[in-house]
C-alpha cells in the first residue's frame, strides 16, 4: 500500500537522463554473457510469486534463468514459462548443484515460513553469489536464524523494515531515510526500502530517492517483479547500489504508465512496460 512520502534532504533523486545504464550488446552477443539467474521460492499456496520473479528477470534481459519451487509447481510454471529452467526441489541437497552453475540468487518470493523454506535459505545464504533477498527471506533475516550473504541487495516494505530492525512501522516511516540507513550498515548491504518515495540506500552511504509510482500500484506481486528486475540487472553486470536504482525507477515508471489505466493493476501488467522503459533508457543497440 502506497505510504506516506516525507520530504527528505541529501538524497539523490532518480531522474531520466541521469540513470545508470547497462552497456550496449555486441554483434556477436550470447546468453552466457549475461547471467544465469536462479529464483528461489514458491512454497505451496504460494508458487505464482516465484513465477512472477522468474518472469520479470526473464523479460529485463537475463541470459538464462533457472526457477527452484515446489515439485507440484513445475507443470504450471513449464506451461507459463517455457524458457525458465524450472526444478522441483524437496530437499535443500538438490539445491547444491544448481547452485553451483549461478551467477545471481533472488530468493524470498512465495518461500514460506515452513521447514522447506528454512532450509533452501540456510543452502543460499552460504553461496559465494550475489543475492537479492525478498519477502519471506527477509522474515527469517529478521529472526536472527540465518545470515545475509556478502554483496547482497534487500528490498523490505515498512513492515519488513520494521520487523529487521526491531521497531514499529510508525517508527519506520516517521524517518524512511535514518532506517534506510540502519538497514544498509546493519547487514552491509544495498537496502531497498520500498514505499512512496522509495529509497535506495548503499553502505558506502549514497542515497537515491524514487519519486514515480501511482496508487494503483497497492496490489500483490509488484514487490517480487521488483527483485527479479535488480536480479537481472545484477546478471548483466550492473554493481548492487547501480542496479537498485535503475530497477526501482524502472518499476515505479512502469506502475506509472500502466496505473493510468486506473484500478485493477496485476503485477504481471508492468513487466512488459519495464522491457519497454529499460530499452529506452539503456537500448540493446545503438
Amino acid at each position: 500500500m502506497p505510504q506516506t512520502k516525507h520530504e527528505i534532504t541529501d538524497v539523490q533523486p532518480l531522474l531520466p537522463g541521469h540513470l545508470p545504464q547497462l552497456a550496449v550488446r555486441s554483434a556477436d552477443a550470447h546468453k552466457g554473457q549475461f547471467g544465469h539467474l536462479l529464483v528461489i521460492g514458491g512454497d505451496r499456496g504460494f508458487g505464482g510469486a516465484a513465477l512472477l520473479s522468474a518472469e520479470s528477470a526473464l523479460r529485463s534481459g537475463a541470459g538464462m534463468v533457472s526457477l527452484a519451487t515446489r515439485p507440484e509447481h513445475v507443470s504450471a510454471a513449464l506451461a507459463r514459462l517455457p524458457e525458465v529452467m524450472t526444478v522441483g526441489v524437496s530437499s535443500a541437497n538438490q539445491l547444491m548443484g544448481l547452485l553451483e552453475k549461478i551467477s545471481v540468487i533472488v530468493i524470498g518470493p512465495g518461500l514460506g515460513a515452513a521447514s522447506w523454506g528454512k532450509s533452501l535459505l540456510s543452502v543460499a545464504a552460504n553461496a559465494r553469489t550475489p543475492q537479492v533477498w525478498d519477502a519471506d527471506a527477509l522474515n527469517q533475516l529478521a529472526t536472527g536464524s540465518v545470515s545475509l550473504a556478502l554483496g547482497s541487495v534487500v528490498t523490505p516494505h515498512p513492515g519488513e523494515a520494521a520487523r529487521l530492525l526491531g521497531i514499529t512501522t510508525a517508527e519506520v516511516q516517521a524517518d524512511r531515510l535514518k532506517v534506510a540507513r540502519a538497514l544498509s550498515q546493519k547487514f552491509n548491504a544495498v537496502a531497498i526500502l520500498k514505499g512512496a518515495g522509495s529509497l535506495i540506500a548503499s553502505p558506502d552511504g549514497r542515497i537515491s530517492r524514487c519519486d514515480q509510482g501511482h496508487p494503483a500500484m497497492a496490489a500483490a506481486g509488484l514487490g517480487d517483479v521488483l527483485a527479479g528486475l535488480v536480479g537481472a540487472l545484477l546478471a548483466q553486470g550492473m554493481p548492487a547500489y547501480e542496479a537498485s536504482c535503475l530497477a526501482v525507477w524502472l518499476h515505479a515508471t512502469a506502475g506509472d504508465r500502466q496505473g493510468s489505466f486506473g484500478r485493477g493493476l496485476a503485477a504481471s501488467d508492468l513487466i512488459p512496460a519495464i522491457r519497454q522503459l529499460l530499452e529506452e533508457q539503456s537500448p540493446c543497440l545503438k
